[in-house]
């Protein structure tokens, strides 16, 4: 163990590379990162920080974290927080860690409908739920997951950030009441068995199957939720999907098989195919 009463840029630089000797890329940038999240500070405000002594509890922790990352854990882990959209969040091993590009779908979606009731479908950390519920102006917002971890970490979220949401354990859109909703979205699993298998650790050894696998095609949880969304919606509601960007094409030939309208693949922040957005018609 380090010598723990040193200056606060002397512990940055010893992070830095522990870290580096470790392979991390952008060594300084993550231990920064480290260093702010703990502080629930931004990394400018971070910077700002660095001189004097450290007190021995912040210290430890921050080395703690720093050498949890080192071992391959992943940042948000480390830390256990993340950002999303304006929110920050907890996040560890109980639910997928909230990726930028899901951001996205708050957009589409709220460019549709931002009132009446809405159901996030396999809520996870609760990043979509708690995003419409804060940014929209819905009368409900509800979130769904199989998993009773997940639903947790979710309740952790709704406090930590106080938005109000629903939390409600179940498979998909089971325990929604049909017709009852103008809106639903998703960030399904949407890897392929095969795909999964071959996942990079840092992804596989960290976040759970159940949030990123999804059958042999990679399209299990998408088929069905565009098949059960139809009797949970009510006519002209919408749904928005997140989808695996191979498969966007073929995502959006199911949706208009099953009568979907107004299909429309959208593309991510990175420019990927990413989105599935889809109106119930009036007579499915």
């Amino acid at each position: 163990m380090p010598d723990l009463e040193q200056s606060s840029r002397t512990l940055l630089a010893d992070a830095t590379a522990s870290l580096h000797a470790a392979g991390i890329a952008s060594p300084r940038r993550e231990a920064l990162r480290i260093w702010a999240d703990l502080a629930g500070e931004t990394p400018g405000e971070g910077l700002m920080r660095l001189e004097g002594v450290v007190d021995r509890g912040a210290a430890m922790a921050f080395l703690g974290a720093v050498g949890r990352r080192a071992d391959g854990e992943p940042l948000a882990h480390a830390t256990g927080r993340t950002g999303f959209r304006g929110l920050t969040l907890r996040s560890d091993a109980r639910a997928l860690i909230p990726r930028p590009e899901t951001e996205g779908l708050v957009d589409l979606l709220l460019s549709r409908v931002r009132g009446g009731r809405v159901a996030d479908i396999g809520t996870g950390s609760g990043c979509l739920a708690l995003s419409l519920a804060a940014e929209g102006g819905f009368t409900e917002v509800v979130g769904v997951d199989l998993s009773a971890d997940a639903l947790a970490l979710a309740r952790e979220n709704r406090a930590l950030t106080g938005v109000g949401v629903s939390l409600v354990r179940g498979d998909l859109c089971s325990p929604l009441r049909t017709g009852g909703f103008d809106a639903l979205v998703s960030n399904p699993p949407y890897l392929t068995a095969g795909e999964y298998a071959v996942l990079d650790r840092s992804v596989k050894d960290w976040e759970p199957r159940s949030a990123l696998e999804s059958g042999v095609d990679g399209l299990r949880a998408t088929a069905r939720l565009l098949d059960e969304a139809r009797a949970v919606l009510r006519p002209g509601g919408w749904l928005g999907l997140e989808v695996d960007c191979t498969r966007a094409a073929e995502s959006a030939c199911l949706a208009g098989a099953l009568g979907w309208t107004d299909v429309a693949i959208h593309a991510d922040l990175f420019g990927r195919e990413r989105y599935l957005l889809a109106r119930r018609s009036e007579t499915l």
